[in-house]
């Protein structure tokens, strides 16, 4: 073992700090957040009370807050899987103590995410007719069969590499940890033992979860798209809109990978295996997205913007100069100006600034959807009144449950498994150890 026995003792107490220690503001935290998500339960038994009249939904505008929520959150989730993905495929070492956090983040993301279209339905009993009666052509049975095939991805992705953590939790833990907890990780270890045939069974199988994940998630968010971008309405009928989607969705997935490394650095003091190098590097990739995003952004606007069809028109003035200009410009300088300076910039180059970059960038995608679902809908195509779509109190509730369910869903995830990965970490230490001893033996003639 390269870790030294007291080494590997700390890494150990570290990973399953949540576990046996969770600290003294972990059930406020978690009754906050609980707090929240009850309040949109209790929003949602409303509107299915009373009918999609309590929001702000009407005959024109039928898409409002709650697909743009669904787009957000399946966005982030398609994004943190990536990441972690592309990392894994290109063996960078520095993703070990990030890996974790960021697989949990993209299935909890995905699973609030595919609620929403429920949510959006005033009769969600009639889901079952999509299944029934879908067309094959139809993008809502794509999506519909895209995202649960991605879920299922998502959640073999993040419990290969949970495994062999399970097992410690088992031999060190115990059945002091409960009888329920203790069969539950004695199930779920399957049997391992750490033998060389076992690690190599592992590798070979999370490899090839990695490496599927990546085209499905490109597909899944591609077919998120062709919602929009297959319906003839200004501001959605652009051939540009998977490549678009896909890229934002990375973009904010590293974001929210960011937020949600620097929440659990900060609550369960992980500041030895979470360092600032590993906030720089996600603040790069942070950063290259967000000029990829903006130089489509510019492209799809100057190609619509230089024709000026009729339809194109209409809607580039609402955004560029009119009613939702305000809301356009907060995006493009608080959301991919401001970011990109204070990673690119030393002086805010550092734990604050990148963090504090991801919050901006993660609001400003959330505007970002906002603004392409509902002025597409609201823009009237037929010389008839304008109709403006403002949330109404149940929408706002139930974004803010969704928003508070992720963290929740994480914290009570990491009570019964290791927040960072011991094997993945190990792992690391070995091969950097292999690496020193093959560069000495070369070094001695």
């Amino acid at each position: 073992m390269v870790l030294q026995q007291h080494q590997k003792a700390d890494l150990e107490l570290t990973a399953m700090r949540p576990i046996t220690r969770p600290g003294e503001y972990y059930w406020v935290i978690v009754a906050g957040l609980s707090v929240l998500v009850f309040a949109a339960a209790v929003a949602y038994l409303q509107q299915l009370k009373e009918g999609l009249g309590v929001t702000g939904l009407n005959q024109r505008v039928s898409w409002g807050f709650y697909i743009g929520d669904m787009v957000f959150f399946i966005g982030i989730s398609y994004g943190g899987a990536m990441t972690s993905a592309i990392l894994r495929l290109t063996n960078a070492p520095w993703r070990a103590p990030l890996s974790r956090i960021a697989e949990t983040m993209a299935v909890t993301s995905v699973l609030v995410g595919a609620v929403f279209p429920l949510i959006d339905m005033g009769r969600p009993e009639r889901m079952v007719y999509l299944f029934r009666y879908g067309q094959v052509g139809s993008p809502v049975l794509w999506d519909v069969i895209a995202v649960n095939t991605y879920l299922i991805a998502g959640a073999i992705f993040l419990y290969l590499p949970l495994i062999p953590d399970i097992a410690v939790c088992r031999d060190r833990l115990g059945p002091n940890t409960g009888k329920l907890r203790y069969l539950l990780y004695e199930r779920l270890a399957l049997g391992w033992r750490g033998t060389d045939r076992q690690k190599r069974v592992l590798a070979w199988g999370t490899t090839v979860v990695a490496i599927v994940i990546i085209p499905l998630a490109v597909a899944v968010h591609s077919v998120l798209a062709f919602l929009f971008g297959v319906t003839s309405r200004p501001g959605w009928d652009s051939t540009i809109f998977a490549p678009y989607f896909v890229l934002g969705a990375m973009f904010s997935g590293v974001a929210t990978v960011i937020i949600a490394v620097a929440g659990f650095r900060w609550a369960y003091h992980l500041e030895e295996y979470i360092t600032r190098k590993h906030f720089e590097y996600l603040g790069y990739i942070m950063m290259t997205l967000g000029a990829g995003y903006g130089y489509f952004m510019f492209s799809e606007y100057m190609t619509e913007g230089y024709k000026l069809h009729e339809g194109a028109r209409d809607m580039m003035e609402l955004m560029i100069v009119g009613r939702l200009a305000p809301f356009m410009w907060l995006f493009g300088i608080g959301g991919l100006v401001v970011p990109i300076l204070l990673v690119a910039l030393p002086i805010t180059r550092n734990i604050f600034g990148i963090t504090t970059a991801a919050l901006a960038v993660l609001a400003a995608m959330w505007l970002k959807r906002f603004l392409i679902v509902v002025p597409g809908l609201a823009e009237p195509m037929m010389p008839t009144p304008l109709v403006i779509y403002w949330p109404s109190r149940v929408e706002i509730m139930i974004t803010l449950g969704a928003v508070a369910a992720i963290p929740l869903l994480m914290m009570l995830f990491f009570r019964l498994f290791p927040i960072i990965s011991i094997f993945e970490i190990e792992e690391v230490a070995e091969e950097d150890a292999k690496r020193t001893a093959e560069a000495l033996h070369q070094a001695v003639p």
